[in-house]
């Protein structure tokens, strides 16, 4: 190397050196250790008293039992300590960071700083002071806040260096190694593992006994997703997961089954069944706007129509035909195939419009259903609804003398009459799925998905667009008539109120249209999450009153910000709202993967 050479060569190292730090002027080696003492020091102060009296929920007044808000620290101080060692190399941790960036622990140490802080800004607003902080709330404060710095300290902490990684396997992938072939048998090991984790993760934020906790919780969960997410991780489970579909589905069922056993109080399982409820007609309504592209803002009308349904020949005293009592699933089936007629009625005359102009009729079909429902009493209208005091006195449902609106005992646990009707939603839950899969993989479904991208290319290829809207329209309403009839039961009584189209909780079509949205359009699990997220949100956050609909806004502006095709993403969604090369690590590690392997192979 000649002297020039050599002097370019130092001057461009020179200049580089700089970027290779943090926003603080650490050494990469004290970064580390302020990571791992700091998460260390996080969880031990949860054993620590936090405040002097009970009066705060959770009972943080202990010393050596971590309680409540305490122990969303302690696992935010474990987790960020795990992702330290793991970038340190510890042998049986680098699983952890298959990415090989700063990224994870960056956002786990934030996680632990967040939940922390949070809490104690909570014991000093709710107790009226800092007075009330007893010396463990000052150290997890502080304990927390050392992980902070160390994450500054740390070179390119947004995964930068990675992205560059990724454009160099991009150029030249042989210069890194492919990833390890998994034994199918790990495989099934690691999606049963993760299963049981998600239905505990997923138990103990139904059963956060109060607003504060639940909140917490939100803050964990989501730093801890993200941390997971940027780490590789969750792209690692979706590629085993794609290996395994049939057993990752099972799984899941399974798992749905198994939460009623885990709950003691039938109020979480009547959460679940909510949940489960409004799920299904975001499923539904999936069908209409995630794969055939129609905005549909009347959507939960076609789930009132279903209730009144199944209300009207269930053998209510109070129905218009109190004689006739069908057994459910005969009026399961009239309630879904009485939404599918109203769903081929409306959308007959309406489907050859479009964009807004769909959104505006649908909105007046929604509203034309309430105000008709609330008139049908006999005086302004026929006598068929009860107008505005809906059908009551619903009985119980029945099957082979079992009845579930009785308490039963199954294998030493105690099923109440929530958790009976929950286990049915999950089996109505299965139908739907199945439904939804084969008509999305269907030649019918990608005839949805050609109308949803370009109806007018889709139109000149020779798919029928009216035809196929049509019948998007029409099973998406079945589906939606069907969860209405099981939801007639649960409630007891039918009334006009909830099928509007906003409101404080749901079911209503903006939040079923938001679950849809939130969750990720044209997949099977991101309506059912966005869904669970909709339901529990206004349930657990109602100590903010009149500020939880200000709360969910602004959550829902910063997800449509940072993540617009929804949490759980469609592959096709993620290409529409990403450029190529904006992507995050892990997606854009799994769409450039083969392609650019093949490319370079070319």
């Amino acid at each position: 190397m000649t002297e020039t050479q050599k002097t370019t060569t130092d001057t461009t190292a020179t200049a580089a050196a700089p970027s290779a730090r943090g926003l603080l002027p650490l050494p990469l080696a004290t970064a580390r250790a302020l990571l791992l003492a700091g998460g260390i020091a996080t969880s031990a102060s949860a054993y620590m008293a936090w405040t002097w009296t009970d009066e705060f929920p959770g009972d943080l007044t202990v010393n050596g039992y971590p309680g409540g808000l305490q122990w969303l620290t302690f696992v935010a101080g474990i987790l960020t300590a795990l992702f330290t060692l793991s970038s340190y190399g510890v042998r049986g941790l680098g699983w952890l960071l298959p990415a090989k960036n700063n990224a994870p622990v960056v956002l786990a140490a934030l996680g632990g700083f967040a939940t922390t802080w949070f809490a104690v800004i909570a014991i000093t607003v709710e107790l009226g002071g800092v007075v009330n902080l007893e010396p463990g709330g000052w150290i997890a404060a502080v304990a927390s806040l050392i992980p902070v710095l160390g994450a500054l300290a740390l070179p390119e902490p947004l995964g930068d260096d990675l992205k560059d990684n990724l454009k160099k396997y991009v150029a030249k992938p042989d210069r890194f190694p492919a990833p390890k072939a998994i034994a199918p048998w790990v495989e099934r090991a690691i999606i049963t593992i993760v299963t049981i984790i998600g239905l505990a993760v997923f138990t103990y934020g139904i059963d956060t006994e109060y607003g504060e906790l639940f909140v917490g919780y939100l803050i964990l969960v989501t730093f801890s997703l993200w941390a997971l997410h940027t780490a590789g991780m969750l792209d690692t489970f979706s590629r085993i997961v794609a290996h395994n579909r049939s057993f990752t589905l099972a799984m899941g069922f399974a798992a749905a089954i198994a939460f009623p056993f885990t709950q003691t109080d039938d109020h979480y399982a009547n959460i679940g069944v909510n949940i489960l409820i409004f799920g299904t007609v975001a499923l539904g309504l999936n069908i209409v706007v995630g794969l055939a592209g129609l905005l549909d803002l009347g959507y939960v009308a076609f789930l009132g129509v279903g209730a009144y349904t199944a209300a009207l020949v269930s053998g209510s005293e109070f129905s218009r035909f109190s004689g006739v009592q069908f057994p459910f699933w005969a009026s399961a089936l009239t309630g879904a195939a009485a939404s599918l007629v109203f769903g081929v009625l409306i959308g007959a005359p309406t489907l050859r419009l479009r964009g807004d102009y769909l959104a505006i009729v649908t909105l007046g079909f929604g509203e034309i259903f309430r105000i008709a429902v609330n008139n049908m009493d006999g005086d302004s209208g026929p006598d068929i609804t009860n107008g505005p005091n809906g059908i009551p006195s619903i009985p119980d449902l029945s099957f082979f003398g079992f009845n579930l609106g009785e308490s039963h005992d199954i294998a030493g646990f105690t099923l109440g009459r929530f958790a009976n009707y929950y286990l049915l939603m999950v089996l109505i839950m299965a139908i739907v799925v199945l439904v939804y899969t084969r008509a999305a993989d269907s030649r019918i479904g990608r005839s949805w998905i050609a109308i949803r991208e370009d109806e007018t290319a889709a139109t000149a290829m020779g798919i029928n667009g009216f035809r196929v809207k049509l019948i998007a329209f029409a099973l998406g309403a079945a589906l939606a008539g069907l969860a209405g009839t099981v939801s007639a039961h649960v409630t007891y009584s039918v009334v006009p109120t909830p099928y509007q189209f906003a409101g404080s909780t749901p079911p209503n079509s903006a939040f079923l249209l938001a679950a849809v949205v939130l969750g990720g359009m044209g997949t099977v699990a991101g309506p059912l999450l966005g869904a669970a997220l909709l339901y529990l949100l206004p349930e657990k956050l109602n100590f903010l009153q009149d500020k939880s609909l200000l709360a969910f806004g602004i959550a829902l502006v910063l997800l449509m910000r940072f993540r617009p095709e929804g949490i759980i993403a469609n592959r096709r969604q993620q290409l529409e709202f990403h450029e190529t090369g904006q992507l995050d690590v892990p997606e854009q590690a799994t769409l450039t993967d083969e392609p650019a392997v093949t490319k370079a192979g070319a």
